[in-house]
């Protein structure tokens, strides 16, 4: 099933605040993930509902968070970036705490929004050395995604799920976020492109 990706933002003639084009990116983001679990069971990976689930959604959001930060590299003042990227990192641990229900059945209150803000770090702390051009996030960055990934999938799973996560999920993620933020930020494509493929 495609996902309808929001690639225009009507705020009414006043300027759109970072929270704002964070929130439809944290959306976006949830969705894709879910559509990517779907694509992993297609594809005979094993994961189930509970933790699994919750894992791989953490990981992909998280993902798609370092995205959206090297895109918005290109477009965004320093101040902007940050504040982006602050408000996206929020979001999605507040989209993920308001699906607790679904990801875990029993977790105190915040439990999920603290677990999607470690990840979100951790993340980042491992993406940090690898490079992002107009091609999109560098082998590296893929693989050490692919490698976050699989350290939640069951042992028969984790010899394969390289190849499905950097070949396919990846680059689904980065075509999406990307068409998103172009019309988001009202920028072209080519503005969009790293300066210097900094982190």
């Amino acid at each position: 099933m495609a996902i309808r990706i929001r690639s225009r933002f009507h705020a009414g003639g006043r300027e759109r605040t970072m929270a704002e084009l964070a929130g439809v990116v944290a959306m976006l983001s949830w969705k894709l993930a879910i559509e990517s679990i779907k694509r992993m069971r297609e594809a005979k990976f094993d994961i189930d509902l509970g933790r699994p689930y919750f894992d791989y959604v953490c990981e992909s959001m998280a993902f798609h968070a370092h995205l959206a930060d090297r895109v918005a590299h290109g477009a965004l003042s320093p101040e902007q970036r940050g504040e982006f990227t602050t408000a996206l990192a929020k979001r999605m641990a507040e989209a993920v705490e308001d699906n607790a229900d679904m990801l875990l059945a029993a977790s105190e209150p915040g439990a999920c929004r603290r677990h999607f803000l470690e990840v979100f770090n951790a993340a980042g702390a491992d993406y940090a050395e690898y490079g992002y051009d107009e091609k999109g996030p560098d082998f590296g960055f893929r693989r050490a995604f692919a490698a976050r990934v699989r350290e939640s999938m069951p042992e028969k799973d984790r010899n394969w799920v390289y190849d499905q996560v950097m070949e396919i999920e990846a680059p689904e993620g980065v075509k999406a976020i990307r068409k998103t933020l172009v019309g988001l930020f009202g920028e072209s494509d080519s503005r969009l492109q790293p300066k210097h493929a900094q982190p």
